[in-house]
């Protein structure tokens, strides 16, 4: 049977405040990131999570559920590099909290103690189906934070967390480098920074670990916070755009055993030997990223050329300095799908993929049973710029029903 478009939404407003919402959503499609399209599928939504899925002909909609329509269902998708809730929409002072610049490495700087969850942003990629979003510190200082992974609702940050510290962000190349006779001034006084900053994280921790439990040393959150680095517990997520600063990237991991994920990565498409040896992911620039300084040999296709290498990846929507201050990164993945990656591809360097290059993919990323009951509800195909989002639903609330 034909499902109608826009229906069975007249009932939100009564169930949206519902604790645990017992909610049926039918698709025409349902593409779970997990498997192959489901024609005519069911999702069966139930106490935040994801009960059941497969086709309507095998799934029974118990009478008590609430049902939803769209033609299209994806997971709810995941933004896996952005600023938005330190960056607001104003664009003034006042709402710009991604970069601190009175000094060259703040490791201990944390996402959370600046996270809005009421920004405007926040609410504005939710309604275009962006469920989780891996935020914090922006480019362009050596070490400028960390960075803290969300769900797209609630009015508290201590409601939206979902992982308070995620990774540890650094810029190389020209774009790390601070200005006039600040340090550091050049690449290899970057690179020399960095190493004594892990040489000394290593020591701290080695002290810390040695020490008996009455006579630990005095605390340091900057140690502290590269500590977990050096333990490998959270990677360092590495700006980087030339051929020559990703290969310096990858030789700091070698040379202290840490985890590294690359952020941008421009001209990654020139060095995918070494990347795959390394075994080091990437979070891909915006496809429709702007073409210049550090980024001006960047490629619509660069997505495709690492599918096609084996290097995991993920796309993002980065930092934008212009207003509205962030992309979309369903907008950027139908880009890419136009330019070398299958439909399944670009769905999933949004969906499942960028949750696993975060390390949550047991949670999010993928329509299964167990998983949290996130879901983009589509009027058509998500990368036909003529199809709207419908519907979001986030841990088994409906939290947009605007047509977007």
């Amino acid at each position: 049977m034909k499902i109608k478009l826009v229906l069975c939404f007249i009932f939100v407003v009564s169930c949206a405040g519902a604790a645990h919402a017992q909610i049926a959503v039918r698709g025409e499609t349902v593409y779970t990131s997990a498997g192959e399209p489901i024609k005519d599928g069911v999702v069966l939504i139930r106490g935040g999570k994801i009960e059941r899925v497969g086709p309507a002909s095998q799934v029974t909609i118990p009478s008590d559920y609430r049902v939803v329509a769209a033609k299209v269902v994806t997971p709810g998708l995941v933004d896996a590099r952005s600023v938005v809730g330190l960056a607001g929409a104003l664009n003034q002072p006042h709402d710009q909290d991604q970069l601190e610049t009175s000094s060259a490495m703040q490791p201990e700087l944390r996402a959370i103690d600046a996270y809005n969850a009421k920004e405007i942003l926040v609410g504005f990629l939710r309604s275009l189906g962006v469920t989780t979003l891996h935020t914090g510190h922006a480019p362009g200082a050596l070490i400028s934070g960390q960075t803290m992974i969300v769900k797209t609702r609630g009015e508290t940050v201590e409601q939206a967390v979902f992982m308070p510290v995620a990774m540890i962000a650094v810029t190389l190349g020209n774009n790390g480098l601070a200005q006039g006779s600040r340090s550091p001034g050049t690449r290899s006084k970057a690179i020399a920074m960095l190493r004594a900053e892990l040489i000394k994280a290593s020591d701290y921790q080695a002290k810390w670990d040695a020490a008996a439990a009455d006579k630990k040393p005095t605390r340091d959150l900057r140690m502290e916070a590269m500590g977990r680095v050096i333990k490998r517990e959270i990677p360092l997520l590495v700006n980087v755009h030339r051929a020559n600063d990703i290969l310096a990237a990858l030789r700091i991991a070698k040379e202290f055993n840490i985890r590294i994920i690359l952020d941008g990565a421009s001209e990654s498409y020139l060095v995918t030997d070494q990347i795959k040896a390394a075994g080091v992911g990437v979070i891909i620039h915006p496809t429709m990223a702007r073409a210049g300084g550090e980024a001006e040999n960047l490629s619509f296709e660069t997505a495709a050329t690492l599918r096609k290498a084996g290097i995991p990846f993920a796309l993002q929507s980065g930092y934008e300095g212009y207003v509205p201050k962030t992309r979309v990164v369903l907008f950027e993945a139908a880009l890419a799908a136009a330019n070398g990656l299958t439909f399944a591809e670009a769905l999933s360097s949004i969906t499942i993929d960028a949750a696993r290059i975060l390390g949550i993919a047991d949670r999010v990323g993928s329509i299964e049973a167990g998983k949290d009951a996130d879901l983009a509800l589509f009027d058509g195909d998500p990368f036909e710029y003529t199809s709207h989002v419908t519907g979001v639903i986030i841990d088994g609330q409906i939290v947009s029903q605007e047509a977007k």
